[in-house]
């Protein structure tokens, strides 16, 4: 969601000379680090607020925030490169740019072309629905009008799910629309974006729910259902930054422990237990894959 194999398009803009993410006072710039300019950090974004956004000279949105907080710790420069989901992946593994942040989900495939660090959150699965109404299990999603965005990797979960209609938009507005006007029943999108429209249409009178996730039987039986369970966004960076890589998740596992990570997550609506306790699917993902065998996951 990617949301993992998800392509989010926005129009493409090109941001350079500035400089964001203040250095941390006394801090020595890390020439280690292996950047492609010493001291400065280049991230590649889309504008998907509230995860990642640039207005106003300023990277705004949770992912933004994390980056923020990290490079600051690293006396390290944000320079931000605005384009779309393509080009953000592409930016990474043509080394154009050190790092990109904001719905880029890990997968066994992405990682063969690049650097994942540890999690910085987890995203769960959460539906939008409206206020009174309540839904847990797939099974309660059987028969029911089921929206998401073109693209998006709910699709094929929902196209799995016996009596199901798919109700497919171009955006995340006509998700919110429908569900508000009873056209639709339950909407899957990222999370901070339903929690978003909850907080700026409030008459429509719709709420957040988390699914239950599928058991691994049942994932077995439908492969497709994978997708209804909570998924690993990370950043993203080349293949070669293997110092820039160590050094940025060690500061993630830094921000758990010390409850910045929490604070962050409750700032942007989200629920830390949701956010940051990852499921028992999430390990077994990586481990022996792009991480030892005994790997944990960060976790509050």
């Amino acid at each position: 969601m990617t949301r993992t194999a998800v392509l989010k398009t926005a129009g493409l803009a090109l941001v350079t000379g500035l400089t964001l993410a203040a250095c941390s006072s006394g801090a020595a710039a890390n020439s280690e680090l292996g950047t492609i300019e010493p001291g400065v950090l280049k991230v590649a974004i889309q504008p998907y607020a509230p995860y990642t956004d640039y207005k106003d000279r300023q990277l705004s949105g949770l992912d933004s925030e994390i980056l923020n907080a990290v490079a600051a710790k690293l006396n390290l420069k944000v320079q931000p490169e605005v384009t779309d989901f393509a080009g953000m992946l592409a930016g990474v593994q043509s080394q154009r740019v050190d790092i990109t942040i904001g719905g880029v989900a890990w997968s066994a495939e992405r990682q063969k072309q690049g650097l994942f660090t540890d999690p910085p959150y987890y995203s769960p699965p959460a539906m939008a629905v409206k206020s009174d109404k309540t839904y847990k299990t797939v099974k309660d999603l059987e028969g029911l009008r089921l929206g998401t965005v073109e693209g998006y990797v709910w699709v094929k979960s929902i196209q799995a799910v016996p009596g199901a209609k798919l109700q497919a938009y171009p955006d995340g507005n006509g998700v919110i629309d429908d569900l508000g006007a009873g056209r639709a029943d339950v909407g899957f999108l990222d999370p901070l974006i339903i929690i978003a429209a909850q907080q700026a249409r409030p008459d429509l009178g719709i709420k957040t729910q988390y699914l239950t996730p599928p058991t691994d039987d049942q994932v077995k039986a439908k492969p497709e259902y994978e997708y209804f369970r909570s998924y690993m966004t990370s950043f993203y960076l080349p293949k070669q930054a293997t110092a820039l890589e160590a050094a940025i998740s060690k500061e993630i596992r830094a921000m758990y422990a010390s409850g910045e990570m929490t604070k962050l997550i409750e700032k942007f609506g989200g629920d830390p237990d949701q956010f940051l306790k990852p499921a028992a699917h999430i390990a077994p993902l990586r481990r022996g894959v792009d991480r030892p065998a005994d790997w944990t996951p960060p976790s509050i």
